[in-house]
């Protein structure tokens, strides 16, 4: 009974917390401008449903994400092969690659991590 009512707790903890995390978006050109704008922490993900690295990026980016911590962050995903204009404004040649944005501004960049540590400490920077 109690390991019962341990992981009914663990369980509702942990959907709880989903609440207060950041959220993957599409990518759209006014989201994204309203975003920078308004100066809050945004990153923006180039994916591609091809690309190798950007699966093995997936789930560890919706561990990060499910962080408390995140939860002010406007998650952008930003098709690598569509957005074509937007990778020539941010000047982007890979997919895998995340570039975030604080206060306005380009504060951080990295294409192809496929760790925890490396993909948290680059999302940390829009904190």
């Amino acid at each position: 009974m109690r390991t019962r009512i341990r992981l009914w707790t663990i369980a509702l903890l942990s959907w709880g917390s989903l609440a207060f995390a950041a959220t993957p978006a599409p990518y759209t050109q006014p989201t994204f401008d309203q975003a920078v704008a308004a100066g809050g922490p945004v990153i923006v993900q180039f994916h591609a449903d091809w690309c190798p690295t950007c699966k093995q990026q997936e789930p560890i980016v919706k561990a990060v994400l499910a962080e408390p911590k995140m939860k002010d962050v406007q998650f952008l995903v930003a098709n690598y092969d569509t957005e074509k204009a937007l990778k020539k404004a941010l000047r982007v040649s890979t997919q895998s690659t995340f570039v975030v944005f604080k206060g306005g501004k380009e504060v951080a960049r990295s294409t192809g991590q496929t760790t925890r540590a490396a993909i948290e400490g680059t999302f940390d920077k829009a904190l």
